[in-house]
């Protein structure tokens, strides 16, 4: 399931995984680049952080990981849209993504021999190479 905002504004990551909106901070500002009038004064751009190291519902092993993948904050900002609440939606869309990508275990690789064929275009090449 992929990860998605809740209507409460928490985060739901995994089935045993949803960040509650208060230990998500906001912080807006005004978009850059090159605007009329309006563009200086409003206030759309949206800056969401997550502070994994005083989180209260990540477990241990989480933490560890998110610690080690993405450092102790996690933040996203998004200002492609003119509406505040369309940022909102977007940063924290974007946040939730980072933490369940972050918090992705990779299955160990298991080492594999070469083919066949590879091993005969090796000692192919290196008896051109002898001739």
């Amino acid at each position: 399931m992929t990860p998605h905002v809740l209507d409460d504004g928490s985060l739901f990551i995994r089935t045993r995984l949803t960040i509650p909106a208060h230990e998500i901070a906001l912080r807006v500002t005004t978009s850059g680049g090159p605007g009329g009038q309006h563009a200086n004064r409003s206030l759309t751009r949206v800056v969401a952080s997550f502070d994994v190291a005083e989180s209260q519902v990540l477990s241990n092993a989480d933490r560890a990981l998110l610690l080690e993948k993405i450092g102790p904050v996690v933040r996203t900002s998004a200002g492609r849209f003119r509406s505040q609440g369309q940022n909102r939606a977007a940063a924290f869309e974007q946040l939730a993504e980072k933490i369940a990508v972050a918090l992705t275990r990779l299955p160990p690789r298991r080492p594999t021999k070469p083919t066949k064929a590879r091993r005969f275009a090796g000692s192919m090449t290196r008896r051109l190479a002898d001739a």
